[in-house]
This record gives structure tokens, sequence and C-alpha cells, in this order.
């Protein structure tokens, strides 16, 4: 049984010392799905959301959701990130938007959750522009799939789906 690295001696809450760590180039992607209506699908194809792009808003909105990370998990260490990259992907034959958040930077910790901040907050800025027209929207299958750097290497999620949009 592994003893959990945010447990001080004492059972409490701790943030893990990373000072003596090694400094290497890390890389998290993570992914997750909007599941939406045919009519929100079909607006955001053909550019017709009122409130505008809403791929471009949500990409800007997951890029700051990944820099703000150690703000909202309380025991997370404030990363200078030096690339985020936030993508979508329309799948209609199964009703969804796929979002992956992709982030990278050389440091003494892991960037997995940047990168599932990321892909939140740019799908909750998706429900957030489409929820007039379609409020039933749900998120499904968010989870990290890679993570490189550091002394476990390159780690992938064999669970996860291989299917791409």
């Amino acid at each position: 049984m592994s003893t959990f690295s945010h447990l001080n001696a004492g059972g409490e809450a701790n943030m893990v010392d990373v000072s003596e760590k090694a400094i290497t180039v890390r890389e998290a992607t993570a992914e997750g799905y909007l599941y939406a209506s045919a009519d929100v699908l079909r607006q955001i194809s053909e550019e017709k959301i009122a409130k505008g792009d809403v791929f471009a808003v949500a990409r800007v909105a997951g890029i700051q959701g990944a820099k703000r990370c150690a703000d909202l998990i309380p025991l997370c260490h404030p990363l200078a990130l030096s690339k985020v990259d936030i993508s979508f992907d329309i799948d209609i034959e199964n009703q969804r938007i796929r979002a992956q958040c992709y982030c990278k930077l050389s440091g003494k910790t892991g960037v997995e959750m940047e990168a599932l901040t990321g892909v939140n907050v740019a799908l909750l800025t998706l429900f957030d522009m489409c929820k007039a027209i379609d409020p039933a929207m749900h998120f499904e299958g968010i989870r990290v799939l890679d993570k490189k750097g550091g002394k476990t290497g390159h780690w992938q999620n064999n669970q996860a789906s291989t299917q791409s949009c």
C-alpha cells in the first residue's frame, strides 16, 4: 500500500517539497467530451452561436484555466508553463465535442493537473456559451491521456479510447 505524499507524519494536508527534484521537461495531455444536441453542434459548425466564436473563447479560457490551476487546487505547485494548447473536434455521429489540452514546461513536478484543469475550463466555457440552446448538455470521459518527464518517464493511459473524433 502506498502512502499519500500530500499528508505529513501527523496525517495533515501538506504541500509536497519538490526542491530536491531534478528539473526536466514535463508534458501532459488530457481530454474530455461535451455531449450536446445536434442543434448545438450545427450552430457551432456554422458559427451561428449568438455569443460568438465558441472555440476561440473556450480555447483562451482553457489556457487561462491551466495557468490558474494552483489557485484552484489547494496543494498544487504554481508552475511556469511554457506551452498550453487547447484543441477541439466536433463528432457529429456521437453528438459530442472532444476537447484536448496539452501542457509543457521545464520543472520539478508534473503538469497533468494543469492539463485536466485546462480541458475542464474549456468544456465549461463551451457549456456556458451554448446552455441557452441545450441546458441538458453533459460532460464525460475527462482523463489524462499521457504524461512525460520526471522519474516515471512516459506514462500512457491504456484505458483511454484510441478513437478520435
